[in-house]
This record gives structure tokens, C-alpha cells and sequence, in this order.
């Protein structure tokens, strides 16, 4: 296992400044997963780490070992493409095999390593099978079979489940997690997955413009995002954002509608301040019964209702926003419905809309 180190990590692509400044500790057996947007700099990142990108700046290092200089075979580590890259012309054995036999090892040994990797990701029954032979989810795990039977320091996966469908992504991402957990190798792992990266990571790195906009556990970006872009990029369905003005104790609407703030949300914020209310549509509820503390209610017309079965995504407009409720199945049946909700402000953001941090 290794610990990465990267300081001041700087990438230009001719004029694109691709990578600004990264500082980043991954730590021995973490589970480290980069996700961003489409050209936020992460698979870049990726493969400046794997040494297949020179840099322009800063450093990489592996225990504390700089890798200026040091070629990709030279690095100890394995790496897992979007696009599988298996030879067509060999069979699954040898294909697992392939690094094995280049690098001179013992034919016993070979067949030890193939088989238990193989094991592992339950492809045993495919080894004499050519790669056409294949699904696209068996593919991925011949792909990262090769990569488990080397003893290599740091695993490095760059988007391997993209071209897979939703059920078979749900699968390989239990596939990957069970084998990080038996084989606890470092791994850096990267997606534009906002799914992949709740379920898989043991912290996330969330890259915007080149730059980590925050790195954290899951858990700790989902509740305690520092900007709108985290707040908004993580959670599915996306949050609701809502303009609004504070007035005396309260959020105002372009509606005229308002919201109370509980009274520690209310004690630090300026009479008259303009902000964004973010709220999660699963911290919407239906009115009934008593409500907890920081739930305010809210009267609304449903405009739009989106039934998937165990939940109903109901839409409605609050000021000038088109704002989302994740609610029980048949809660609403039709648009025009009249509701009452419970918005729960206590789990609620509000950021500042000119520098767009939460506040």
C-alpha cells in the first residue's frame, strides 16, 4: 500500500490551466474517489498520479518517494480504464495473466494469481473465453482482474463503469467496494458520478475549474456542503435553490410567502440581507400531526407530479424558483392539488449568492 502526497500540483494543456495549485494527502488503504463535472480537471489528475501526464508544477510522491521522473511501468501501480483495453486475440486467463508474464513470473504462480482473482470476481467459468465472448460488465471485471493479480501499491480506476448500463453499474459498484474491503489496497477512483462517489468512497474530492472545491467523507459534503456548487452537484434528485430576503425573522419570497427561521438560524443573520434558501426535496413532508423543531409550514399549489413508485417527486413554484418535494407514493395524484408541507429548516442551507458560499 502507499500514501500519496500531492503539493502544489500545476497542469497546462497550451493555454488551459487544467490543474491550479492541488494539495492533496490520500492515506494507506483509503478509498479515495475524484468527482466533478466534465473538464474540472479529475481524470487529469488521475493520470498526472499515474504518470502518464508530465506536470508543470508541484510534486507527486508515494511514501514520501518523489515521482519527478519516475515512468508510468516504474511506479507500481495498477490502473483500470473506461474502455476495459483487454487483447482481443487472447482469452480471459491470459489476459489476467498478461502483466504476470512480462514481468517473468513463475508459471505456478501465474496460475495461483489468475485463479484466485478470478475467484474473487466470479468469472472462474470464463477463463478459456475470448473477449467478444463477453458482456460489457464481464469485460470490466477481466479488466480489473488484471489489475488485482499484480502486487501493485496503488490501484487507480478511471471511470470503469461509464459504459455500463444502470443495473450492471449497480452491481460492479458492490463488486468494486467487496474487493477494496479483502484486498484494502490504496485506491483512487474517478467518476462523474455523484452515486458512485457517495457509495464507494471513504472521502471524496470534488473538483471544480481545476481547483478541489472540498474534500471530505460522503456524509460530511452531503450535510455540510461549503458552496452551492457541492451542495447542488451532490444529491439525486439536485437541491432546490430558492432567492429570498431576510425580514425580520423570516425568509420573504418574490411571492410574498414566507418561511420562519428558527431562532438560532434568525439571531445571526442582518435584517433585509438577500440570500439562497437550499433545501433538499426529501426535507420537505406532508403537514399532519405535530412538527419537530425547525419544520415551518408551507401551503402549496403541486404543478407537476412524478410518481417512481415507492416516492412521489411533487414540483410547485415558491417565488420564482420551480422547487421539487420527495414525498410517499400517493401523497399527491394530479397536478392543481393543494398541499400543506413542513419544510424542515433545521437541515436547510443558506448561501451568500455573490460569492455562492454557505453562510
Amino acid at each position: 500500500m502507499a500514501r500519496l502526497t500531492v503539493q502544489g500540483l500545476q497542469k497546462y494543456y497550451g493555454k488551459v490551466h487544467a490543474l491550479r495549485g492541488i494539495d492533496l494527502d490520500i492515506n494507506e488503504g483509503e478509498f479515495c474517489v475524484f468527482v466533478g463535472p466534465s473538464g474540472c480537471g479529475k481524470s487529469t489528475l488521475l493520470r498526472t498520479i499515474a504518470g502518464l501526464e508530465d506536470i508543470d508544477g508541484g510534486s507527486i510522491a508515494f511514501d514520501g518517494e518523489p515521482m519527478a521522473g519516475v515512468p508510468p511501468r516504474a511506479r507500481n501501480i495498477a490502473m483500470v480504464f473506461q474502455n476495459y483495453a483487454l487483447y482481443p486475440y487472447l482469452n480471459v486467463f491470459e489476459n489476467i495473466a498478461f502483466g504476470l508474464r512480462a514481468r517473468k513470473f513463475a508459471e505456478a504462480e501465474i496460475r495461483r494469481r489468475v485463479d484466485r482473482a478470478a475467484a474473487m470476481l466470479g468469472i472462474g467459468p470464463l477463463l478459456e473465453r475470448l473477449p467478444r465472448e463477453l458482456s460489457g460488465g464481464q469485460r470490466q471485471r477481466v479488466a480489473i482482474g488484471r489489475a488485482v493479480v499484480r502486487d501493485a501499491r496503488l490501484f487507480l480506476f478511471d471511470e470503469p463503469l461509464s459504459n455500463l448500463d444502470a443495473q450492471l453499474r449497480d452491481g460492479m459498484r458492490a463488486e468494486i467496494k467487496r474487493l477494496h474491503q479483502e484486498i484494502g489496497k490504496t485506491t483512487i477512483y474517478v467518476t462523474h458520478d455523484q452515486i458512485e462517489a457517495m457509495t464507494l468512497a471513504d472521502r471524496i474530492v470534488l473538483l471544480k475549474d481545476g481547483v478541489i472545491e472540498q474534500q471530505g467523507a460522503p456524509l460530511e459534503l452531503f450535510e455540510r456542503p461549503a458552496t452551492k456548487f457541492v451542495a447542488g452537484f451532490l444529491g439525486s434528485p439536485q437541491m432546490n435553490f430558492i432567492s429570498c430576503r431576510v425580514e425580520d425573522g423570516a425568509l420573504r419570497f418574490s411571492d410574498g410567502r414566507a418561511l420562519r427561521l428558527p431562532p438560532a438560524k434568525a439571531a445571526r443573520l442582518a435584517n433585509g440581507r438577500t440570500l439562497t434558501l437550499g433545501i433538499r426535496p426529501e426535507h420537505f413532508s406532508r403537514a399532519g400531526g405535530s412538527a419537530r423543531s425547525g419544520q415551518v409550514p408551507l401551503r402549496v399549489t403541486v404543478e407537476l407530479v412524478q410518481p417512481t413508485g415507492t416516492r412521489t417527486y411533487a414540483t410547485f413554484q415558491l417565488g420564482e424558483a420551480e422547487v421539487s418535494a420527495e414525498l410517499p407514493a400517493h401523497t399527491v395524484e394530479a397536478p392543481g392539488t393543494e398541499l400543506d408541507l413542513l419544510a424542515d429548516l433545521d437541515r436547510a442551507i443558506l448561501i451568500d449568492p455573490e460569492s455562492e458560499r454557505v453562510v
